[in-house]
């Protein structure tokens, strides 16, 4: 396989990408489908190797220049850039961890022959009100036996390991990654969403499933999330990736504007507050804003959800059509309200609907 190396996020290069993906992304339907071909792509182009160090063989870029990546990225196709998160951030907790067993992988992971996936989200935001879904026993041999499931998982059927979270009786947890052509590892259809159903996330099941313990990579410790292990581009990723999507629909209006002048006003306006927000999110990547992670993402929600709908009221009775790109960023910036979203973000978008303090 070749590589173009797109060596900046203003390159020429990233250009011809997002718009290949730009113009696949309506093709990306179906209950079976999944972006092989747009992750080949953007192995192809170099992507992945944004997010790998030199020593590594990749290109190191700064969190920045990955966040403005992601949003050249998820402008064009957000379920492609959904997936690259996911198999970046199991990357990231990698090679973080500098764990042996790892470093076999590495040179598949950059060219995307090789493909991870992360299945922590119930070490997060979901399901802490239950008792732990995945849980991890000591073998005795230095390894653990793995029981139970990772409810949601970006790629599941389709990754060749999984970095995954879970849970000692004595409710210290580890992360690990595992081989998912490990004795025990089983991954159903994944669920049909409203949304990016491409993304193919779903669950993964674990039956006396064991791992060595070279496969550890933090803990075992009390919330092993806390650990920071792999946390480079922190809580803002989520944010860029709405912000992408607005930016997207923004631009639209703004098409729309020139046939139609008296949108110019609203398509101006959007267009202003997607550039406020990028910047305020490249500026919190370099830790110089007085916003908090929970306040941008916020602003984000909020974004995406106006930006898409006063694209779709623009498009009128054409943007209502399945295939119509407008229809599926509205549906898209739906996924926003549930994605990893904390607790004050969903009580600040519920109180923006039900427009309290207007």
């Amino acid at each position: 396989m070749s590589h173009t190396t797109i060596d900046s996020p203003t390159s020429s290069a990233l250009d011809r990408l997002c718009e290949r993906l730009a113009d696949a992304a309506t093709d990306l339907n179906g209950a079976d489908a999944w972006p092989a071909e747009q992750l080949r792509w953007c192995g192809e182009s170099g992507v992945y190797r944004w997010f790998f160090p030199f020593e590594h063989g990749g290109v190191d870029w700064s969190a920045a220049d990955i966040y403005r990546g992601y949003l050249r990225l998820s402008a064009a196709c957000l379920t492609t850039t959904f997936v690259i998160t996911q198999s970046m951030g199991a990357c990231n907790r990698m090679i973080a961890s500098q764990a042996t067993e790892c470093q076999r992988w590495l040179p598949g992971l950059m060219d995307g022959s090789v493909f991870a996936t992360l299945g922590i989200s119930h070490l997060t935001t979901s399901r802490q009100h239950v008792a732990p879904v995945l849980q991890a026993a000591p073998s005795g041999d230095g390894g653990y036996l793995l029981n139970g499931y990772c409810p949601w998982v970006t790629g599941g059927r389709k990754a060749d390991l999984l970095v995954i979270g879970a849970t000692l009786s004595d409710s210290r947890q580890i992360m690990a990654v595992v081989d998912t052509k490990s004795a025990g590892v089983q991954a159903p259809q994944h669920v049909e969403l409203v949304a990016l159903t491409a993304s193919q996330t779903g669950m993964v099941e674990f039956s006396d499933t064991w791992i060595p313990g070279s496969s550890v990579l933090a803990g075992p410790v009390e919330q092993v999330m806390k650990q920071g292990v792999g946390g480079r581009t922190g809580g803002l990723q989520t944010s860029i990736l709405a912000t992408g999507l607005a930016g997207t629909a923004s631009r639209y209006l703004n098409q729309e504007a020139r046939r139609r002048p008296n949108m110019l006003e609203v398509a101006d306006e959007f267009a202003q507050q997607v550039d406020l927000l990028e910047r305020e999110l490249l500026a919190a990547a370099d830790g110089s804003t007085e916003h908090t992670n929970e306040e941008l993402r916020t602003r984000a929600n909020s974004l995406v959800l106006r930006a898409t709908q006063a694209a779709m009221t623009a498009a009128k009775g054409a943007g209502y059509a399945a295939r119509h790109p407008v229809g599926r960023w509205c549906r898209e910036a739906l996924f926003f309200l549930v994605w990893s979203c904390p607790e004050p973000v969903l009580y600040a978008n519920l109180c923006e609907l039900a427009q309290f303090g207007d």
